[in-house]
């Protein structure tokens, strides 16, 4: 039976509600991907969306994706040849006895992290070594996890690669890095401060009198050296594509194989271990994200976005600035930050907004995900490195401390870029 146009729209959306209320509390644990997955494929079968714009939205996401592999290789190198441990203990040692002053320091390097590398470097590659970090030090690990998480996003529009959804979100004409700094200096800074607050508030209650000091640190092997290497590289590299308006998907994955190559040829290892020790599951979970979205555009919603956007621009642009900040910041938290910022794309594409808009549809996608679990592929990168852990944190539970941190540090960086206009 074929759907009246109305219909078919109200089955998409219903559908698309109910894969992210799958993906948010993944009923019988299974993984979030599942869930993203089944609904594209319903999607599919339903009619409801045609198999060659499917593929289209899955191709869209190709960019996303190599730079998920790359990341998540070094990653799995790294933690293979102890370079965690090694980065753990030199952490332990650094705080001479403080959990606050670990908690800090922890904090200073996600920032680092994630402003060269992309939150979801932090969430593959900061995680393991914060969870070693803890346990070296004989403190409760989820303080320390959280950082990583809220780090991810609050520091993610330093630069514009500090997260895939900035190029995404600003596609072919990511502003150079000097109007870049100009723009979002002030509030990447205020944004990064307040997060840092609002955890040290909450967290720091939990944090011990002492901990543990002067760990012993083994030297790094050959192969350590030689992915922290690969590491550094990677950040030069993504540093010198973005610097040149490039993709950054082909080059981190082309860092990420070639490290893991020579590591395991220095090792005479089979790369079996290494590969099985990825977790794969992330880019189906993009990849049915992506379908979702596509179908909603489908439905219209894009063309009515772009003209409702129009109009509020008409009235008063700083306003729309707010609103639409802030819509786009609750919307990340229903369907993920990169479709999100696919579909505000595609909206500004139509709409041509003042600079103000879209930069605060930035902030809003950058920084609206540290509200749940389910925000940023980043914070969802996080739930896999802390599970594979032995950690668990709830959709519930993360909320209680995103109602905390998130708003506070929206209101000032959108607040500071509207200010500094």
């Amino acid at each position: 039976m074929t759907l009246a146009p109305h219909e078919a729209h109200l089955a998409a959306w219903a559908i698309a509600a109910l894969t992210a209320a799958g993906v948010i509390v993944r009923p019988f644990k299974w993984p979030e991907a599942v869930w993203a997955v089944s609904g594209a494929l319903l999607l599919l079968v339903s009619g409801l969306l045609p198999i060659d714009n499917a593929l289209q939205a899955v191709g869209k996401g190709c960019d996303v994706y190599l730079f998920l592999i790359g990341m998540m290789l070094l990653s799995e190198t790294a933690r293979r040849e102890g370079l965690f441990d090694w980065v753990a203990a030199v952490a332990v040692n650094h705080s001479r006895s403080s959990p606050q002053r670990l908690f800090l320091l922890i904090y200073g390097v996600g920032v680092v992290v994630t402003t060269f590398m992309s939150n979801d470097a932090t969430a593959v590659v900061l995680t393991p070594a914060v969870y070693a970090a803890a346990r070296k030090a004989k403190v409760e690990p989820l303080p320390y996890l959280f950082i990583c998480a809220f780090i991810a996003n609050a520091a993610s529009f330093v630069l514009p690669i500090s997260n895939p959804a900035n190029i995404v979100l600003y596609g072919d004409h990511t502003p150079p890095l000097g109007p870049w700094l100009a723009r979002f200096a002030v509030p990447s800074l205020l944004s990064i401060v307040a997060t840092y607050v609002a955890l040290r508030c909450t967290e720091g209650r939990r944090l011990p009198v002492t901990c543990e000091s002067n760990v012993q640190v083994t030297p790094l092997s050959t192969g350590a050296r030689t992915a922290l290497a690969g590491l550094g590289l990677t950040a030069v590299a993504l540093l010198v594509v973005s610097a040149l308006d490039l993709q950054l998907g082909m080059p981190t994955a082309v860092m990420g194989v070639l490290t893991t190559a020579i590591v395991l040829i220095i090792a005479r290892e089979s790369p079996w271990e290494t590969v099985k020790g990825v977790s794969w599951s992330v880019l189906p979970l993009v990849a049915g994200l992506f379908v979702l979205v596509e179908a909603l555009a489908a439905t219209g919603v894009i063309a009515q976005l772009a003209r409702q956007l129009v109009a509020g621009v008409a009235r008063s642009p700083d306003a729309t600035a707010w609103i639409s900040g802030g819509l786009i910041a609750v919307a990340s938290n229903l369907v993920n930050n990169l479709p999100a910022g696919l579909v505000a794309s595609s909206t500004v594409a139509l709409a041509h907004p003042p600079q103000q808009v879209i930069d605060a549809l930035l902030i809003g996608v950058d920084l609206g995900p540290n509200l749940s679990v389910t925000g940023s592929l980043a914070t969802i990168l996080w739930l896999t490195a802390i599970r594979r852990e032995g950690e668990h944190v709830g959709f519930w539970r993360f909320l209680k401390l995103g109602a905390i941190a998130m708003p506070p540090a929206f209101v000032l960086a959108l607040g500071a870029r509207l200010l500094f206009d």
